[in-house]
């Protein structure tokens, strides 16, 4: 079977400092993937690279059999790929609803999915519902996320790129966000996770890679990696 990304020898850079060192990832049609590792691992940088959002990138990024290292970066989207960015980025002088439709930019044409993909969107995260005349900037982090989320949803995503989206957020939101996370993926949607929170991450994706100095060094099932001491002592403290 075809992989829906593969990734091979990628190595990333920003000026003179490179990040990536040769990483080596395929994800499957319909799979939950997740990256774990400490802060400088790469993590990151990785869905950046895939976003064609770091500017010196070499080595094979195929998507549903495409080169994306030859396509601009405002080309992605169209091509079913959206992607949550660590600290949400939400236009705060945008009411909730104004910060949704512009997920939905590249699919602009199709007003029906549009609709029901806001419908979706709200039944998912009722809060957003409640407050959609609210302006972003005046949210919580939590719904904030929420926010970002869904904004990236309204492009009717195959691939969901996920950048750190529990940071900062209280247990109670963390919960919600594990629940619509796998809510997503049984609608359809393949994701990527980058998670620095491993018990959210490893709770969520069936397999993990984890990172380290821009290299995966351990990949297996979530279940595996939960059971391994230098996971458990690396990054869960037990």
């Amino acid at each position: 079977m075809t992989a829906m990304l593969e990734i091979r020898n990628l190595h990333a850079a920003y000026d003179a400092s490179a990040v990536l060192h040769g990483i080596d990832l395929s994800l499957e049609e319909g799979s939950f993937i997740a990256v774990i590792g400490a802060n400088t691992a790469g993590k990151s940088t990785l869905l950046r690279a895939i976003s064609g959002l770091v500017p010196q990138v070499s080595g094979s990024l195929l998507y549903r059999g495409e080169d994306l290292l030859k396509l601009a970066a405002h080309q992605i989207p169209g091509r079913g790929i959206a992607h949550v960015p660590e600290g949400r980025h939400v236009f705060g002088a945008m009411s909730v609803e104004e910060n949704l439709w512009l997920g939905g930019f590249s699919r602009r044409e199709d007003k029906a999915g549009l609709q029901t993909s806001l419908a979706q969107i709200y039944a998912m995260f009722p809060r957003l519902a409640e407050r959609r005349r609210q302006l972003a900037g005046t949210l919580s982090g939590g719904e904030q996320q929420m926010v970002a989320i869904g904004r990236a949803l309204m492009g009717a995503p195959r691939l969901l790129l996920l950048d750190e989206p529990s940071h900062g957020l209280a247990p109670k939101i963390v919960q919600e966000l594990h629940d619509a996370l796998l809510q997503i993926h049984r609608s359809g949607v393949t994701i990527l996770l980058v998670e620095q929170n491993t018990k959210l991450a490893l709770s969520v994706a069936s397999e993990a890679f984890v990172l380290q100095s821009g290299k995966v060094v351990l990949h297996g099932s979530s279940a595996d990696l939960l059971g391994d001491a230098r996971i458990r002592e690396a990054y869960l403290g037990i």
